[in-house]
């Protein structure tokens, strides 16, 4: 060949090497436009759970208020926030005028008890004379009453007592339950009316994560079964559903689940969280979460046909449908071929037919399992 370029003429010989650089390049292959690392998807066990979302909210909650009124308070013991036991004393009323009508009433008592006496000792008189005639029979059936009389006016007089006994322990104003004290609207010296909240108690320090439900949700929930939940700065909880509304609200077509939460959790009354509540298990394909390229609002991935890796290859780009995700594995709805393997990264700078490097280590296979 160089001895025919040596006897042609020049232009001729420009010629024919122009002509033969088209070929050569219409020959060589393009580059590949990225380095890639694939991997196979993997049939994994996975969590089948519902989705859902709603606030958080006391377990129950005890309105701490007066049985009784028109007295001052003289000791407020906790605030907002502060831990009680059972039993233990939170407010303290004034107990003179209290302690003074006891009193009075334990002189009633007295008084009483003297008056029955008296009544009795003179009733039995009548009774011994009944048959002598010393006594007319009004007299005696006068004694008789005015025993009865006695002993009801001693009973009276006890209920009394035992009355003011009740109110002056009413002074002091007991927890009801184990808890926490979530609001207070009681203030030292302020002159407290029957049944006006002055404290709210969160009983047991008890929460519970209510989650909304629609109705094909409704069917698949219940109780017992688990639930994870991740809270609005993003720390996550687990919790069991202790029960399921038996009906929906009308406003919204909407069920209840009652989830209990851990105590001691970061969790507070009044947050909303959203979470997942656990059904059962099935088998699942997955694909790692840097795999799918969301694109015009649909997912896809990049396949690579066979089990080769390494080497130049072209790429497919695949429309799939995705389900839940647990770690930073993505189930897949859609089928895949059994040898594809996907590109486990930087498919958003491929398109369809791109040929990659492919540079996969030993250990791909086993990569970002949940």
């Amino acid at each position: 060949m160089i001895s025919i370029f040596r006897s042609c003429r020049p232009w001729l010989c420009s010629a024919a090497l122009l002509l033969l650089g088209s070929h050569a390049a219409l020959a060589a292959p393009p580059a590949p436009v990225l380095s890639v690392r694939t991997t196979p998807p993997q049939t994994l066990p996975w969590t089948v759970s519902e989705s859902s979302s709603g606030a958080i909210t006391a377990w129950q909650e005890a309105v701490v208020a007066a049985e009784i009124g028109g007295l001052a308070i003289i000791e407020l013991a906790v605030d907002v926030g502060s831990v009680v036991r059972r039993g233990q004393r939170l407010i303290l009323l004034s107990q003179e005028s209290v302690k003074a009508s006891r009193n009075q009433q334990r002189a009633n008592v007295a008084k009483a008890e003297a008056g029955r006496d008296e009544a009795q000792a003179n009733a039995e008189r009548a009774r011994k004379v009944k048959d002598s005639g010393a006594l007319s029979e009004q007299q005696i059936t006068q004694y008789l009453l005015a025993e009865k009389s006695a002993k009801a006016s001693l009973l009276a007089a006890e209920a009394a007592l035992l009355a003011e006994e009740v109110r002056l322990k009413q002074t002091e104003i007991l927890a009801a339950d184990d808890g926490i004290i979530t609001a207070r609207t009681a203030t030292l010296g302020s002159v407290v009316q029957p049944g006006v909240e002055l404290l709210r108690l969160l009983r047991q320090n008890r929460l519970e994560w209510r989650a909304e439900l629609t109705a094909e949700q409704m069917l698949s929930i219940q109780a017992g079964q688990k639930a994870r939940l991740t809270l609005t700065d993003g720390q996550q909880l687990e919790g069991v559903v202790r029960l399921v509304a038996p009906t929906l609200d009308s406003s919204n077509r909407k069920a209840i689940a009652y989830i209990d939460l851990p105590k001691e959790s970061p969790a507070r009354a009044g947050m909303f969280a959203q979470g997942d509540i656990v059904i059962g298990q099935k088998e699942a394909l997955t694909v790692p979460q840097s795999a799918l390229v969301l694109r015009d609002g649909n997912h896809y991935l990049f396949v690579v046909p066979g089990k080769e890796k390494s080497g130049i290859q072209n790429v497919e780009q695949v429309k799939v449908q995705t389900g839940g995700h647990i770690g930073d594995r993505v189930e897949l709805l859609s089928p895949l071929p059994l040898d594809a393997r996907v590109v486990v990264s930087g498919g958003a700078f491929l398109k369809q037919g791109d040929r990659v490097q492919v540079n996969d280590d030993t250990s791909s296979d086993q990569e970002r399992k949940p």
